[in-house]
């Protein structure tokens, strides 16, 4: 399952960032690291971006970049 896959109010734990390069780094910078919570927010009314929490700050996030990112639903 991916971080894109969670809907508004769903929790989860990230396993696995599917990326490399600047992307990966950019997103390891923002919290976005294994083993880390993360909550959907909010979706946007066409589906893009997803407004997520982590590390107790909100964080808005391309569905490209979130279907990259591998989770755990709780």
């Amino acid at each position: 399952m991916t971080l894109a896959d969670l809907k508004p109010g769903q929790s989860g734990k990230i396993l696995k960032v599917n990326v490399t390069g600047a992307l990966k780094r950019r997103l390891m910078d923002m919290g976005i690291i294994g083993g880390t919570e993360v909550r959907v927010e909010k979706v946007a009314p066409l589906g893009d971006p997803i407004e997520v929490s982590i590390k107790s700050y909100a964080l808005s996030l391309r569905v490209g970049e979130a279907k990259s990112i591998e989770v755990e639903a709780e």
